[in-house]
């Protein structure tokens, strides 16, 4: 239902993802960790990457993370059903790792049913499920009765 990024020029790259990135941004987006370092204790990487809107948030896979106008960290999520189909939640085992140019004070996570979702900014943060590595397609889009935007280093949505 969701048509973010569907209006591309290429819309076969666009909606090739779908299938994996839905299965594979539902769970942690890194691998477990090869130091002696427990699993559990090593979180997902967000990292600064380029986009055609300046700097924003990525997973360590290279997936755009956005935040979504009708929630916070601390309100109940309500982006629910086709909604967290369309826009995965990201998810975190252990505590999230900041890469060059993401301020670490900023990231955190929230309790989501039995997991817990990253926040960045007091922001819960998602993917679009039909985007493939570095791509940015839905800034700025209403959808799902809010409006979806990606991340600054700031928190900010881009100018």
């Amino acid at each position: 239902m969701a048509g973010c990024g569907n209006d591309s020029s290429d819309s076969s790259a666009a909606a090739e993802p779908a299938t994996t990135s839905t299965q594979t941004t539902a769970a942690d987006v890194e691998p477990a960790a090869t130091t002696a370092e427990p699993a559990a204790a090593r979180g997902p990487l967000v990292k600064l990457g380029s986009s055609q809107f300046g700097p924003v948030l990525f997973s360590g896979k290279d997936q755009a993370v956005y935040t979504f106008t009708l929630e916070d960290a601390r309100a109940r999520n309500r982006c629910r059903g086709e909604c967290a189909e369309a826009w995965p939640p990201f998810f975190a085992k252990g505590r999230p790792r900041a890469g060059r140019g993401v301020k670490r004070t900023l990231l955190g996570t929230v309790r989501r049913g039995s997991r817990r979702q990253v926040t960045y900014r007091g922001q819960r943060l998602y993917f679009y499920a039909h985007e493939g590595p570095r791509q940015v397609l839905c800034n700025d889009i209403v959808e799902f009765g809010g409006t979806w935007y990606a991340v600054t280093a700031k928190g900010d949505p881009p100018a």
